[in-house]
């Protein structure tokens, strides 16, 4: 008989319980944060038609390469989704009963067969809040905010870099970027930090740009004024510049009034690949740079759902999106993982098993964590499982203890036993 291949698929894995409970940790902060926010759960299928996840308001040409198709008995196209937000877009273009403003977060596993790095993983959990019916960038400050308070709570320093598509597609329109090129420049640009100034130049050279356009893009890309609004005003007959100035302004106020522009960074190259995005987009870096990637990032997309519908309608929608896997990956590269104790007593009976089970039953009730010791180990060897266990107290039941109504409560952190009252008869 052939030996079945244990080995997990390739950019899945296990989460023993040491690692999982500190993934729960991070789910409980964020969802008590979304909560906090007044945002509502929504969970949404794992699969989708093919048709619904390759639609032109989805992921974009390279996330469809990575996107997991597969058929069903019915000769259905499905697809496992790839984010949480083109499923999100079609739970309200099909429910337009819906209350608006409408604020709804939903964490779950998402799929892509793309490189795995860290923190990154082909089967990996997104956790995601989106706002749609403001028109404001009110809602975008207030998902900024949200970001910056959960990572205050997970006790990660982060800053978040901004900027908006109407600036910099109109930008690249000013500078005289052919329309059908202008969101392969975009993609180029928005790898500016990661790959450097020489190799977006060569790529620029590549797409078969005018010598005038590249000339003007890296004059752009060079002069230290970039990141001051001001220097964006002299193009504002450009009307794409012109909404993306007011709209940054605007988010610009609000983000001073709170005190939060030492956090939040205007960004005038960052791009966000996806062209899913209309407006504000944002994202997510550790301050201490330990993970050069974002761990979180989001935006406007005024246009899926009413592309999802059918129509041309402009239904003002905004979401971020934050990694629980690279999330956790941060608090690990960093040393802010621990395992707290999660048992208050552990229960040792000596040949009292019924006993044992009364006092655990009992105390459960009373709302404390129990667990008992059910595999007849010595004193001693119990006594250090239940260290490993971090057990905050140890009760050890014997004969003498039933026979005089007592608990011998041990406490694990100062070694001191107590005798206490308890009525077994």
């Amino acid at each position: 008989m052939k030996k079945m291949d244990y080995q997990n698929v390739k950019g899945t894995q296990d989460y023993l319980p040491s690692a999982e409970k500190v993934r729960r940790g991070i789910r409980r902060t964020l969802e008590d944060v979304f909560i906090q926010y007044g945002c509502h759960p929504l969970e949404t299928p794992i699969l989708n038609y093919t048709e619904l996840l390759a639609s032109k308001y989805g992921g974009g040409a390279e996330i469809l390469e990575e996107m997991y198709t597969l058929t069903d008995r019915g000769e259905r196209d499905l697809a496992l989704r790839y984010d949480l937000t083109i499923p999100f877009a079609k739970v309200v273009a099909m429910n337009p009963t819906l209350r608006m403003p409408f604020k709804r977060y939903e964490i779950g596993k998402v799929f892509r067969d793309g490189p795995i790095k860290s923190g990154r993983f082909r089967e990996f959990t997104q956790c995601d809040v989106d706002i749609v019916g403001v028109e404001s960038q009110m809602a975008e400050t207030e998902l900024m905010i949200m970001a910056l308070d959960a990572f205050s709570k997970l006790d990660l320093k982060v800053v978040i870099q901004y900027n908006n598509r109407k600036l910099l597609t109109g930008m690249l329109e000013v500078f005289g970027t052919e329309k059908e090129k202008v969101n392969r420049v975009v993609l180029i640009l928005d790898k500016l930090e990661k790959v450097g100034l020489e190799a977006v130049a060569a790529e620029l050279n590549k797409l078969g740009l005018s010598e005038s356009t590249i000339s003007s893009l890296l004059q752009f890309l060079t002069d230290k004024n970039n990141s001051i609004l001001s220097y964006f005003q002299p193009y504002e007959k450009n009307e794409q510049v012109r909404q993306g100035i007011e709209e940054l302004k605007e988010l610009q106020s609000y983000l001073e009034v709170l005190n939060a522009d030492n956090q939040c960074v205007f960004s005038p190259f960052l791009a966000r690949g996806l062209e899913i995005y209309t407006g504000t987009i944002y994202e997510i870096f550790l301050c201490d740079k330990s993970i050069k990637s974002s761990i979180g990032s989001g935006g406007r997309y005024d246009n899926a759902i009413g592309g999802l519908i059918g129509t041309d309608q402009n239904i003002s929608t905004v979401g971020i999106s934050f990694g629980l896997d690279v999330i956790y990956t941060a608090l690990d590269v960093l040393g802010k993982i621990s395992e707290e104790m999660v048992i208050d007593y552990y229960i040792i009976p000596l040949g009292t098993q019924k006993e044992a089970l009364l006092v655990a039953n009992d105390f459960r009730n009373k709302g404390f964590k129990v667990e008992i010791e059910m595999s007849n180990k010595k004193v001693r060897k119990a006594l250090e499982r239940a260290n490993k266990e971090k057990s905050r107290n140890v009760i050890i039941i014997g004969e003498d203890e039933v026979t005089n109504n007592q608990l011998k409560i041990k406490d694990m952190a100062t070694g001191n036993e107590n005798l206490e009252f308890y009525p077994f008869k």
